[in-house]
């Protein structure tokens, strides 16, 4: 009796973990290291993009909007096309029609969220940065429960706390190297403005998700294009034309652009692909690598200290990566499943459930119910 209860206690504590019966070899798929190595490439883009962004910075160049509108630009020349000669009901017109508002906020939070964050490198130091710029993660899970109905199982929270405490080795080790950069000038606006950005990317990447999700990725990368240029068009006529007009250009100026831009490019163009294989917080996840690759590449070019901890803070977050991703999440919101008749699923799966075969799901379920 006494066995039987025990293993009663086991089923429903798996049941509770979402770790039913797997073995690791049912963790351990391909789907998974795709999906890691996606995840990898999105942190190299914006690894790209902050090495460039150093580089103009050392050159007195500081025109983030500009930077920003370009991007926006190359989506919308790139994106929209598509969309306008898209056969059907979601035309670029009908769409701006009946959904404008919905993606006029998703733009505005997108080039916000940007702006804010670069704003904060001149009241706060890069520490708190680091740190509090992870808040994008805990605000996109209580969004995605609220709105997209997302069902997290207590291993997720695990891995996030795992992803987080990475963040803090390797901040740890910077300040071990003395890497405290930035300003001191103001630490309560600096630290503000970077919790507003946490916010605003949370906003836009949960915006993101469903759109993905439910409609296509052009659709998504056409309107952003089309608002975020907009958008920051008028806030680079109101903000930056005088610093505009001081930037010297030259060959190396014009490079470390085009070196931004395809990056930034490559990274919006490339996300929504992951984000619809998995979620927007695991990507997120992910992308917390992004900030020790540009450290490894400031070992070369800007004559970083190495740590250890460093090492251990990649270990950390990729531990909790695949940790999230190897247990499936479910959502009430249904997905949109192009050219098919099975519309009528109540609950849809989340693109965690991807990781794992369906089979597998299935047999894991039933083992459980008999072991209950």
């Amino acid at each position: 009796m006494e066995a039987q209860a025990d293993e009663k206690i086991c089923g429903k504590l798996r049941l509770a973990c979402g770790l039913y019966n797997y073995k690791l070899r049912d963790v351990f798929t391909w789907d998974l290291l795709k999906t890691l190595v996606m995840g990898q490439v999105l942190s190299l883009m914006i690894c790209g993009t902050a090495v460039s962004c150093q580089y103009l910075a050392d050159a007195g160049v500081e025109v983030p909007m500009l930077q920003s509108f370009l991007n926006y630009a190359l989506l919308l020349l790139a994106y929209c096309p598509f969309l306008c000669t898209h056969k059907g009901e979601q035309t670029f017109s009908q769409v701006l029609k009946s959904k404008w508002w919905k993606y006029l906020l998703m733009g505005l939070a997108d080039v916000e969220a940007n702006y804010t964050v670069v704003m904060a490198y001149r009241y706060t130091t890069l520490t708190s940065i680091q740190l509090l710029d992870c808040f994008v993660v805990p605000v996109l899970m209580v969004m995605s429960c609220f709105l997209l109905k997302t069902r997290y199982r207590p291993l997720h929270y695990v891995a996030v706390t795992v992803c987080l405490l990475g963040v803090g080795t390797m901040v740890g080790a910077d300040m071990m190297a003395g890497r405290d950069q930035g300003s001191t000038s103001d630490f309560l606006l600096g630290d503000s403005l970077v919790l507003i950005s946490a916010v605003l990317y949370a906003v836009s990447n949960m915006c993101q998700e469903f759109t993905v999700k439910n409609h296509t990725r052009v659709e998504f990368l056409a309107m952003m294009g089309f608002f975020g240029t907009i958008i920051s068009g008028i806030q680079l006529a109101a903000l930056e034309v005088s610093a505009l007009k001081k930037i010297k250009w030259n060959f190396h100026i014009a490079m470390l652009f085009v070196l931004y831009v395809v990056c930034m490019f490559t990274l919006y163009s490339f996300m929504p692909v992951v984000v619809k294989r998995t979620s927007a917080t695991a990507v997120n996840l992910s992308l917390l690598t992004a900030d020790l690759f540009s450290l490894f590449c400031g070992l070369f070019l800007f004559h970083y200290t190495f740590s250890a901890l460093y090492i251990m803070a990649f270990i950390f977050i990729m531990v909790g990566f695949v940790t999230f991703n190897a247990v499936p999440t479910y959502s009430a919101q249904p997905e949109r499943e192009p050219d098919s008749g099975n519309s009528s699923d109540l609950e849809a799966r989340s693109a965690s459930d991807h990781l794992l075969p369906a089979d597998t799901v299935r047999q894991s379920h039933v083992t459980l119910v008999s072991a209950l």
